[in-house]
């Protein structure tokens, strides 16, 4: 067994030895003739002339690439001038927008402020009034209006002209003053 394994492995060495000596010999025979044939040529003739002449073609077409890639750029550089004008006029636009919103806004708060005055002044009156007077110009008022003049007033104030009402404007508004947050959040 031992023996088999050294026969075959000293085969294998010999046919290794055998490719390498090849491989020079076909490597030796080619660098003879190699240097052979380079003795032979004659040296090549150098020439220092560096004026090298551009292609006409291979000029205009490098011409007018150039004169392409200018116009292009040219072009952004208008593009990016009328885009920058344009941002500078949206802001501006923008500022001004948000200037009348401020105003607008300011203006609301002032005519919600005088609304609620109005409403409110209005409210000391009818409850200034005596009851049965203002519960016979409650009876004429639709029951969504009226409750809200009786939700602003005290209870004692609104349970005075309530009790001069029919039974019916006074149920009207009771039910519609009841039912004013029942879709409120609880929460």
């Amino acid at each position: 067994m031992i023996l088999s394994r050294l026969a075959r492995r000293g085969t294998l060495f010999i046919v290794a030895m055998l490719f390498a000596t090849s491989g020079a010999l076909r490597l030796g025979s080619g660098v003879g003739s190699a240097l052979a044939r380079a003795e032979a040529a004659p040296d090549p003739v150098v020439t220092t002339d560096t004026s090298c002449a551009m292609p006409a073609a291979l000029a205009e077409a490098l011409t007018a690439r150039e004169t392409r890639v200018t116009d292009q750029e040219a072009a952004l550089q208008d593009r990016l001038a009328a885009l920058a004008l344009a941002d500078a006029a949206i802001n501006t636009r923008l500022a001004e927008l948000q200037a009348m919103e401020e105003e607008l806004r300011a203006t609301l708060a002032l005519a919600d402020g005088a609304a609620e005055e109005d409403i409110a002044q209005l409210t000391a009156v009818y409850q200034a009034m005596k009851p049965k007077d203002a519960a016979a110009l409650f009876e004429t008022m639709s029951p969504e209006f009226a409750a809200g003049f009786l939700g602003r007033m005290p209870p004692e104030a609104a349970a005075a002209i309530m009790s001069g009402l029919s039974a019916e404007a006074a149920y009207g508004i009771s039910v519609i003053v009841a039912g004013r947050n029942a879709t409120a959040p609880k929460n």
